[in-house]
């Protein structure tokens, strides 16, 4: 019996946009996919000029937003997983967040 390999070509991200509860991102294929932001934490605790700072990485196969350190593949996108980081590094990034923005707020470095 002979299995036929079929060749699966993960789509590019070209444009990226996020709501209050959903994160956009429109394809090279012509598909837009909509994901809860509450399968990404970090995203969904940025502020929204935090959320629109973001750049594609490696041709389109992700995306990165500096600000937060987030960064999201496109295949884990089309598999459907939502983010993988673990409650203990997500409440170590929120405890570091809060320092540093009072740090910014009483003008020291």
């Amino acid at each position: 019996m002979n299995i036929l390999a079929v060749e699966i070509e993960i789509p590019n991200a070209m444009d990226v946009h996020t709501t209050e509860d959903t994160l956009t991102v429109d394809l090279s294929d012509g598909r837009t996919l909509s994901v809860p932001l509450g399968w990404y934490p970090r995203l969904e605790t940025a502020g929204s000029k935090e959320r629109a700072n973001w750049r594609l990485i490696g041709k389109g196969s992700g995306i990165h937003w500096p600000d937060i350190d987030e960064d999201i593949s496109i295949d884990g996108l089309l598999a459907g997983k939502p983010s993988g980081e673990s409650q203990a590094s997500f409440k170590k990034w929120l405890q570091n967040r809060a320092s540093s923005q009072i740090n910014k707020s009483s003008g020291s470095k």
